[in-house]
């Protein structure tokens, strides 16, 4: 290994100096510049000793500067700010490579950073969970341009449905934002292979998620609407929307039988298309009625409607969590549903 734990170190394209303070892989290390703690790769880094040596004299030789009068002196140029470019809030993930037992490159860990690319310091309340079930929990505050290292989750367990909450509040508050704002990233182990695949390739050391790009503004406490009334505008009363609404259920069935008397028709395509289009109208109208459980009844079979029907409860965040097991009514050929509401 080049490079070992507290070597100083010189960033190439920037010939800054700094130390690595973490080996990632024996084609990366972590490095800290400044107080910044980033990956680099091993070819973009080098010891800073050469560029030390060639840089000015060792034995400079002293000469007596000439005298310069005030109007000699030249009229300083100014120099460009940096420009920080503001583009959100992300997720970042770090994949820790590792070689199993056939020398093929594995990932053994990631690496969870919480970036802020805004102008805003930001205080955020976040939960890890698997499964459902929280599993690291964490109260700090990230400063504007900065990113705050979160903590390790092993790559295995991707495969259990990870999902990652945040509860973001402003650290000074500002009269027009919103007092808080609550954001949840649900991932699917398909979704992170890619991003890994699609990392390898690209040679990038990280693959992130957009979490929002502005903090939100205050909601509008209310809105005049009697002018619009008086213009001919149908006004309707939001608190009597419920009463327009469709009966729900507390009990779906997705068999394909009870939708449609053309199944001997459909391929097995369009049946799983009308199924899940059904699942989807009532877990609609049972978040609309502020309903706190559904029994989804899809089968058991091959388990391809159970997979989907699953798939898509992940990806609502109204869905707290849902249970297939054993029912004395359905067997194991139903999932119940728990919902939530903010």
């Amino acid at each position: 290994m080049k490079y070992q734990i507290g070597d100083d170190i010189l960033v190439l394209h920037s010939h800054e100096e700094g130390k690595v303070i973490e080996i990632i892989n024996d084609k990366m290390v972590m490095i800290e510049v400044r107080g910044v703690k980033f990956p680099a790769y091993m070819d973009q880094i080098d010891f800073p000793y050469f560029h030390r040596f060639t840089k000015k004299k060792i034995v400079e030789e002293k000469k007596t500067p000439p005298k310069i009068y005030i109007d000699q002196v030249p009229a300083e140029k100014p120099q460009p700010n940096q420009i920080k470019v503001a583009n959100g809030v992300w997720l970042s993930f770090l994949p820790k490579f590792s070689l199993d037992d056939f020398n093929d490159e594995v990932v053994e860990t990631l690496k969870i950073h919480l970036v802020n690319k805004t102008e805003n310091d930001l205080r955020f309340d976040y939960q890890q969970l698997f499964n459902g079930v929280e599993s690291f929990g964490l109260i700090n505050e990230v400063k504007a341009f900065h990113d705050f290292y979160l903590h390790d989750i092993p790559f295995e367990a991707v495969n259990d449905s990870p999902s990652f909450q945040f509860d973001f509040s402003l650290v000074k508050p500002q009269k027009q934002k919103a007092t808080h704002y609550e954001n949840v990233l649900k991932l699917r182990p398909k979704q992170i292979f890619q991003k890994v695949e699609a990392l390898k390739e690209s040679n990038e050391p990280t693959f992130s998620f957009l979490l929002f790009e502005t903090f939100p503004d205050k909601e509008a406490e209310y809105f005049p609407l009697d002018s619009l009334s008086a213009k001919g505008f149908k006004v309707y009363d939001i608190s009597k929307t419920k009463e327009k609404l469709p009966p729900a259920r507390s009990v779906i069935d997705l068999h394909i039988e009870k939708l449609t008397d053309n199944a001997a028709k459909m391929s097995p395509f369009e049946m799983l298309t009308l199924q899940l289009t059904a699942l989807e109208k009532w877990v609609e109208l049972a978040i609309a009625h502020k309903q706190t459980e559904l029994t989804v009844i899809h089968g058991v079979g091959a388990g391809k409607l159970r997979e989907e029907v699953h798939e898509y409860l992940k990806t609502r965040k109204e869905v707290k969590h849902f249970i297939n097991q054993y029912d004395a009514r359905f067997g194991y050929g139903a999932t119940q549903v728990f919902f939530q509401y903010k």
